[in-house]
């Protein structure tokens, strides 16, 4: 099932929902960000790296109110080939698996747009689970809606040719983190075709033959890092059909 557009509605406190910081309480939300003090990353800084052995949780916020913080996840195989697992931003955090199992980074988080981090021992963040059944709720939903995402794509990838897994990850993006601009709605993350390629398993050409299909069909509008769904009903008719 491909997520449809949220509405601002579902936007509590100006954390973007479905992330971590909208499911919180208030006081949840005060007592979290308390742990860690913010700083400023610019992007393109590697926050985790894969295979370290730290326990730091982050917590991720936007850093200016006309561009959403935004984060990649991705890791590397023996050989050398890199996948992007998925896309964070403000109010979601990353690093909690190494936190909870006290294991290895399993992935690399890099900053995608300047973003506020505030930096949270992994210690104190078990503490502050522990003391809110609530918090645990929230978490295990987040992990469940991650572990919904990477199915979908698996599924994608074992179903459909590169145009149609195109098109169903942009629904999935633009449901999570869009924007209603004048033309359609903004994808709201500054993504590059190859990283649209490592989300839907293709290579930058046949992503770049993919995206001139949706254009020449009216369903999209790109540029440099730039993607706005001109269509949500056609667009999703496209996937339906497939």
């Amino acid at each position: 099932m491909v997520a449809r557009i949220v509405g601002t509605d579902a936007v509590r406190d100006n954390w973007p929902a479905r992330t971590f910081m909208a499911g919180l309480t208030e006081q949840s939300r005060h007592d979290l960000l308390s742990l860690g003090r913010p700083r400023r990353v610019p992007p393109g800084r590697v926050l985790i790296t894969q295979g370290e052995r730290r326990g730091q949780v982050f917590l991720l916020r936007s850093g200016r109110a006309d561009i959403t913080a935004c984060v990649k996840v991705t890791a590397a195989a023996p050989n050398g080939t890199e996948t992007l697992l998925g896309i964070r931003v403000g109010g979601d955090i990353v690093g909690e698996l190494a936190a909870l199992r006290d294991t290895d980074r399993s992935a690399t988080v890099t900053t995608c747009t300047e973003t506020i981090v505030h930096r949270l021992p992994g210690r104190d963040f078990v503490e502050f689970l522990n003391a809110r059944p609530e918090a645990w709720q929230v978490l295990c939903r987040m992990l469940a809606d991650r572990l919904e995402f990477a199915n979908q794509r698996r599924l994608d990838f074992a179903g459909y040719p590169v145009v149609n897994r195109l098109a169903r990850v942009l629904l999935e993006l633009v449901g999570r983190h869009g924007r209603e601009v004048r033309r359609g709605y903004d994808l709201g993350l500054g993504l590059s075709q190859t990283e649209l390629g490592a989300l839907v398993g293709a290579r930058l050409d046949a992503v770049g033959l993919a995206m001139r299909e949706l254009r020449a069909a009216g369903l999209v509008i790109s540029g440099y890092r730039s993607l706005t769904v001109t269509d949500i009903d056609k667009l999703q008719r496209f996937v339906d059909l497939a």
